[in-house]
């Protein structure tokens, strides 16, 4: 699943590319807003919150998000897609480009003007020019009983942590996942980390959390199941935690780095 990094990575792509052109085209593929056609309006700007894409055009935004397999393309026109096109969900078009978002778990319009109303429950964004430090600690030290791992990837809490995020903060500041965030102690260190971490590698196609950006190098344990630690040598163990049993996610620890 794209991560707030990826997200902020493809608004900015989109935005460059599309912000203060004409839409000579509108195609939105799902059937709750097929009827709408923002041919002829202004594309003001492309932004991301979080995990959420947002393109604003005209009085109305395109609220999407990525979800699994979603992404958003840009093309000259006339150039071939690189996905099928029974996968594309929404198709906007201008003389210059045109951008495509495949798969997208969200696709949906709304006005500007009530753009709260799909992504006012997030937490403060660890790429946003309105970071909050101090809010998102408090988000996340709300409730003591959940884990750690749980906590981190809930959105209201931290806007833009993913799987790879969570796991690699966790490692990178000693806490097993299922630590709950009263045992953990002070929390303001990982939140420190995670606006670092994402703020690092916002430009980067590949990201990495070692500062080794070879394939295979670039995590300390996400993905690395039955690996030696990189720092220790212990054989990393894997698992699955969520805040119910339709949100497990997977989890990965060194046993002797994360006590």
């Amino acid at each position: 699943m794209p991560e707030g990094d990826t997200v902020w990575l493809s608004a900015k792509r989109l935005d460059e590319a599309l912000a203060g052109s004409v839409l000579t085209g509108c195609d939105i593929r799902v059937p709750a807003f097929a009827t709408v056609d923002l041919t002829g309006e202004t594309v003001h700007e492309v932004a991301s919150r979080g995990k959420h894409l947002l393109h604003r055009i005209g009085d109305l935004t395109l609220h999407s998000h990525l979800k699994m397999e979603g992404s958003w393309h840009l093309y000259r026109p006339g150039t071939a897609w690189r996905r099928p096109a029974h996968q594309a969900r929404a198709v906007l078009s201008t003389a210059e480009w045109t951008a495509v978002g495949f798969s997208l778990g969200v696709t949906e319009i709304v006005p500007t003007a009530e753009e709260e109303s799909v992504v006012g429950h997030l937490g403060p964004d660890l790429l946003g020019a309105d970071w909050d430090p101090v809010e998102a600690l408090a988000r996340l030290s709300a409730d003591p009983s959940v884990p750690l791992f749980v906590a981190l990837l809930d959105q209201r809490n931290l806007a833009g942590i993913g799987n790879v995020y969570a796991n690699e903060l966790l490692f990178l500041r000693g806490q097993l996942p299922t630590r709950t965030v009263g045992e953990a102690g002070d929390l303001a260190p990982i939140v420190a980390l995670a606006h670092r971490l994402l703020f690092a590698n916002r430009e980067r196609v590949e990201r990495t959390m070692t500062g080794n950006t070879r394939a295979g190098q670039n995590a300390w344990v996400y993905g690395r199941a039955g690996k030696p630690c990189r720092r220790c040598g212990t054989r990393i163990l894997a698992g699955k935690l969520g805040a119910n049993e339709l949100q497990l996610r997977d989890t990965y620890w060194c046993p002797r780095c994360q006590t």
